[in-house]
């Protein structure tokens, strides 16, 4: 937008024709007789402008400086008429326009007044005449004439032409008090105007608007349209003039809270300082940590370079307080702080068997590992893995054998752990970013040589996120853990002396690469035997503890613990079982409480008061009443359990259904079990007729079909379930079975024995039929169970059809 004069004979710098602005200057208009009228249509030299409007009645002062424009001037101020021209060029950039660079509206105005300077240029003032339109260039040389014709106004009084006129006074009075560059008498010379033509003229010259708006105003002859184009140009500069000062308040308010921080923190500074605890004293103290700390050469060069950094940037930046975390992270990290193994075997068994009751293969195979750590001097270098059924005391044992060795413990559990991140940690060009979780217990153990118990191993998983499991690799692996690297800590960590001991309830979601870095130790089930020593020697003084109630005031009795270990709990471990126990002591305590005297005894018939209607009901007796049913052995992440294999025969097509969510390796050992009983079905009594099987549907069905299951052991219990289905007669309820079974009849080898003979005892079986070649595995049932079970080893299905199905 271009400044304009007005009536008021302000004087503003205008362009003409390339020529430097005029400086501002106050001038008189010369009192002088009225130029004579002239007549219509007139020829007049033109002076074009540069980047302004002049209107009728305007005063104006010019800059000439264009020897073509100092010539006209002269030529006009020789003539007793001094009149010329005004037209604006169309772009500002020409240089010596031409008729067609020209508008084809301007303004007749006379010169009032003319001055030479020095440097040979002019300056002019103006005055406004009436609005012309020029229709012809008759002459163009020395300077351009053209032919003239009047452009009077069309002006209809009316009430809306007065509505307009009151709002551009209204709208211009708003103008006039957000623009700081207006004066006040402008909008008091406005507001008194009566003649809207005027009045338009004096706004639109007033504002700093593109040279085509004020082009436009210029020639609109009709008052009622111009005003209304001049209300729109003024709302809308109101609109942006708003904005701009709301952004402009805004801008000083934050400059204003801003320069109220830095003050603020300009003398926060000094106090700091003078209490010795600003920036400087920080790094100083940062600087004698380093120091003093038993880094290793690149972990000192590392952390002094990032001293050296922090020193340079302002403790307001957000990288100050990134790399002062970074910085308390490598100082908290214990480097060079290592605690002395404590390998006396007496004292590590003692401590065992103070811990836990029973597993003593398990502590065997503990005492064995500390025995080799004895002769090597150094109890590093091996993975420990933990298997086996939920509650068996795997985490325990962890902490045991910190206990032994003297070491400190932290644990970490990983169970759900889908990103990478969570092992190796994040970059530091992430937003909160931190170390991964084994330095994290690193820091938290407070040496380099501690025991890490990952718990939950099996449980990680994996997604786009990354394979955390991949990532355990090397933390694992005693030849490439001596170099891990954290990301956000971004230096060598030697894990090579810290004794990881892992936990895990199933291998087969463990990757193999990282199973096979792990010294695998299972953990199996415990009988009820065991169960009521570990209740009696731990679970019952822990629960007393956590209920608050005196030892000496309740007393549960072995048969109390039996009825709950059977009747109430069907576990491998001891989870369930301390669980009732702490029910059995909520409700002494809430006795207690009451003002009940004297010590309760909590007998057989007060624990099944206590806890309600016995949970766990005997089933292979219900369950095998029907012919078609027999009783099988399998072994979950819960530890052992019995299954129970569905076989039914009815007329169809020779068809053979399976149903229970099966997995591939046991549908086809449903093929094998049937195609056996097919080929040897006369000698198990089966007199069915050649064409019986191509007559007759089959439909084999393992129950608790939510379940997925798979595996090859089920093989002989489904042979059995279509030997009884198919003769009739019902398998024996005291007898489950477990083993492989091939085409010939065969009975291969399994896994887990002694969690399948434990899960028998526990659902009161007492007949279990194994594979002869898993006889070596029945030295790890306690002897206990081989006492109350009776083993029968079989080597083919011959063998096991008679016990199963006796007659």
């Amino acid at each position: 937008m271009s400044d304009a004069p007005d009536d008021t004979g302000t004087a503003v710098p205008v362009e003409v024709e390339g020529n430097t602005v005029a400086e501002d200057v106050m001038v008189t208009p010369m009192v002088e007789e009225p130029p004579p009228d002239i007549t219509w249509p007139a020829e007049l030299p033109v002076l074009p402008l540069k980047g302004t409007v002049v209107f009728p009645d305007a005063v104006a002062p010019l800059a000439i400086g264009e020897e073509r424009s100092i010539l006209l001037v002269d030529d006009v101020m020789d003539r007793e008429v001094r009149r010329l021209v005004l037209v604006t060029a169309r772009d500002a950039e020409t240089q010596e326009p031409t008729p067609d660079d020209l508008y084809d509206v301007g303004v007749v105005a006379t010169v009032e007044k003319m001055l030479r300077v020095p440097d040979g240029s002019m300056r002019v003032l103006v005055q406004g005449g009436e609005r012309v339109r020029l229709t012809a260039y008759p002459s163009r040389d020395p300077f351009l004439v053209a032919v003239v014709e009047p452009m009077p106004d069309v002006l209809e009084e009316s009430d809306e032409l007065k509505a307009l006129a009151g709002n551009v006074q209204a709208a211009f009075a708003r103008v006039v008090d957000l623009v700081p560059y207006l004066p006040d008498e402008l909008q008091m010379a406005a507001a008194t105007l009566d003649d809207p033509s005027t009045l338009s003229y004096l706004v639109t010259s007033s504002l700093r608007l593109p040279v085509a708006e004020k082009q436009e105003i210029l020639e609109e002859v009709r008052v009622s349209v111009r005003l209304r184009r001049l209300n729109e140009i003024l709302a809308r500069e109101i609109q942006v003039l708003e904005l701009g000062a709301r952004i402009q308040a805004e801008v000083e308010q934050d400059m204003e809270k801003g320069q109220r921080e830095f003050v603020l923190r300009q003398q926060l500074k000094a106090i700091q300082d003078e209490l010795g605890e600003g920036d400087e004293a920080e790094i100083n103290e940062l600087r004698r940590r380093i120091e003093e700390a038993p880094l290793p050469d690149d972990v000192r060069q590392a952390a002094e370079r990032e001293l050296t950094r922090l020193g340079r940037i302002p403790d307001q930046s957000a990288e100050h307080q990134v790399i002062r975390t970074y910085l308390d992270w490598i100082l908290d990290i214990p480097w060079g702080t290592y605690t002395e193994d404590d390998l006396d075997l007496d004292r590590a068994r003692r401590v065992l068997d103070e811990d836990h009751y029973g597993i003593e293969r398990v502590k065997r195979r503990i005492l064995e590992e500390l025995a080799v750590a004895r002769l090597k001097g150094d109890a590093s270098g091996t993975v420990i893995l933990f298997a086996g059924p939920p509650g068996v005391g795997k985490t325990s044992l962890g902490r045991s054998i910190a206990r032994t060795l003297g070491r400190e413990f932290a644990r970490i559990s990983v169970g759900g752990v889908r990103d990478e991140a969570e092992i190796r940690g994040h970059r530091r060009t992430y937003v909160g970013a931190m170390p991964g979780t084994i330095v994290r217990a690193i820091r938290d153990a407070g040496s380099m040589n501690p025991v890490v118990m990952i718990d939950e191993i099996d449980k990680m998983g994996s997604d786009v996120r990354g394979d955390p499991s991949s990532a355990m690799l090397e933390v694992l692996d005693p030849a490439q853990n001596s170099t891990f690297r954290d990301h956000y800590l971004d230096l060598p960590l030697d894990l090579s002396k810290v004794l990881f001991i892992c936990t895990a309830n199933v291998l087969d979601t463990i990757p193999r690469p990282l199973l096979d870095r792990m010294e695998l130790i299972g953990l199996s089930g415990y009988t009820d035997d065991d169960k009521l020593h570990i209740a009696r020697q731990y679970l019952i003084p822990r629960q007393l503890e956590a209920t608050g109630v005196p030892a000496d005031r309740v007393e549960i009795t072995d048969a109390a613990l039996q009825v709950v270990i059977s009747e109430y709990t069907r576990e491998a471990g001891v989870r369930g079982l301390e669980r009732r126990i702490g029910a059995l002591l909520r409700r002494a305590a809430l006795d207690i409480a009451e003002g009940t005297d004297g010590a309760r005894v909590i007998g057989p018939d007060e624990a099944r008061e206590m806890l309600g209607p016995e949970r766990m009901h005997p089933e292979a007796k219900r369950r095998t009443a029907e012919p078609g049913v027999a009783t099988g052995l399998a072994v979950t992440g819960a530890g052992g359990d019995i299954l129970f294999v569905e076989a039914s025969v009815m007329p169809g097509k020779g068809s053979l259904v399976v149903t229970g969510q099966l997995g591939d390796v046991m549908r086809e050992s449903v093929q094998a079990a049937l195609t056996c009983v097919r080929a040897r079905g006369a000698e198990f009594g089966l007199d069915l007729g050649d064409d019986y099987f191509g007559t007759h549907d089959i439909h084999v069905h393992v129950p608790a079909g939510a379940i997925p299951k798979d595996g090859p052991s089920a093989g002989i219990t489904i042979a059995t379930a279509l030997v009884s289905a198919l003769s009739g007669r019902t398998v024996s309820a005291d007898v489950a079975m477990t083993g492989e079974i091939t085409l010939m009849g065969q009975v291969l080898p399994i896994g887990g024995v002694r969690d399948k003979v434990l899960a028998a005892l526990r659902a009161g079986i007492t007949t279990v039929i194994i594979p002869a070649d898993n006889e070596g595995e029945l030295v790890e049932v306690p002897d206990e169970a081989r006492e109350q079970v009776t083993v029968v080893l079989a080597r083919d299905l011959s063998d096991v059809i008679p016990v199963a199905i006796p007659g």
